[in-house]
């Protein structure tokens, strides 16, 4: 029987690398709901390739609203989360409040909202299976030293993420400071969106991954290590308890995990292109947290809990559009962030309201900074 897939952010690059897997085998996939937040001309472009598809524009008046309805009332088998940034989450719960297992590229679900989204997970007894590359390799990797339901967790001693480095890996603080957004959206491995494309050079995308893989493997923030890897072969590693290292290594492609969530929890031959090791060079360094001092923030949010997480998010999304409209300096990013966790965001039990609630409140205190420059 076909997996039933609902693709959300199908015309951004993980949507595209999604379609591309469901193409490569529609005898297994269908593609039932496709969604974009603005692309009405892309949206209305893959109607060719996939017809029977629901398609779903957000970014209308009413846009959340028929995206959650339309998720709801499809209830596919899989749904892929492309979405970028805050927006993500609320179609994170609809698809698995709709019984739909979630393979989850959306990392701010869980730096947000995790504890809540996975609770969710369980009660509805769906699957979250990571779709970032360091996660989806962790993912992996657990399975076999940890056990699938984690009984043998004991035996991992660290998780190791792995970081390209971002354009401004050789850059000083006085060079960063005359940086641009064009010099800023050109990263040296992977093509993605503008978003998620600042967060490298930042390395703000490391840190909600950091975040990430604390809430997602249930692991304390002092296990969760990163070191600099610019070729992006080596996807993620893990240290157990007797010293030793396992990792994951294949091309720096999307379509790698992509193909691993959607036929999960089989392990089936892919098309696509393996590693050559004829001439492959791999470097490895630790990273600079006084260049990149996202890091640090991220370790503190992830340390502390609550909302903080949450409000790292928040301070650095609202960061990064007011860098793209070039209403900031690039360094003003992780100033802002700094700023926003110098609030107190602890709490007890999280819901959606509180979340949604604290997301909105750090905006505005970032907005409201912003102007005050």
């Amino acid at each position: 029987m076909k997996k039933r897939v609902a693709v959300l952010g199908a015309t951004g690059s993980i949507g595209k690398s999604s379609l591309d897997i469901i193409s490569r085998d529609r005898e297994n996939f269908e593609a039932v709901l496709l969604t974009a937040r603005s692309s009405r001309d892309k949206l209305e472009e893959l109607s060719k390739q996939f017809p029977s598809a629901v398609r779903v524009l957000a970014d209308e008046t009413d846009g959340k609203e028929k995206l959650l309805s339309a998720i709801t009332k499809i209830k596919p088998d899989i749904t892929i989360n492309g979405i970028s940034g805050a927006a993500g989450l609320e179609p994170s719960l609809a698809a698995i409040n709709s019984g739909s297992h979630l393979a989850l590229a959306n990392k701010e679900t869980i730096v947000m909202a995790g504890d809540l989204v996975i609770r969710a997970a369980k009660k509805k007894n769906v699957n979250i299976i990571p779709v970032d590359s360091e996660h989806s390799a962790v993912f992996h990797l657990l399975r076999f030293f940890a056990g699938q339901d984690g009984e043998k967790k004991e035996n991992v001693s660290e998780i190791i993420l792995t970081a390209s480095g971002g354009p401004f890996r050789n850059f000083n603080v006085k060079d960063m400071e005359k940086v641009t957004v064009k010099d800023t959206l050109s990263h040296p491995t992977w093509s993605m969106g503008p978003k998620i494309t600042i967060d490298s050079a930042s390395m703000a995308n490391k840190g909600l991954e950091i975040i990430e893989a604390c809430v997602f493997f249930n692991m304390p923030s002092e296990k969760i290590k990163v070191v600099i890897h610019p070729q992006s072969i080596v996807h993620s590693m893990i240290r157990l308890r007797n010293g030793v290292i396992y990792a994951q290594l294949s091309k720096p492609d999307m379509r790698h995990p992509i193909h691993d969530a959607l036929y999960w929890p089989v392990t089936t031959k892919s098309t696509l292109e393996p590693i050559c090791f004829d001439s492959l060079t791999l470097e490895f360094s630790k990273p600079d947290t006084e260049k990149f001092p996202m890091l640090t923030y991220a370790w503190e949010a992830a340390r502390l809990g609550g909302l903080y997480p949450c409000a790292y998010n928040a301070a650095n999304e609202t960061a990064v559009k007011a860098f793209l409209e070039q209403k900031i300096k690039f360094l003003d990013i992780p100033k802002i962030t700094e700023h926003i966790m110098r609030a107190d965001w602890s709490c007890g039990s999280l819901d959606l309201e509180t979340v949604l609630k604290a997301d909105a409140d750090a905006r505005q205190r970032v907005e409201c900074g912003i102007q005050k420059l």
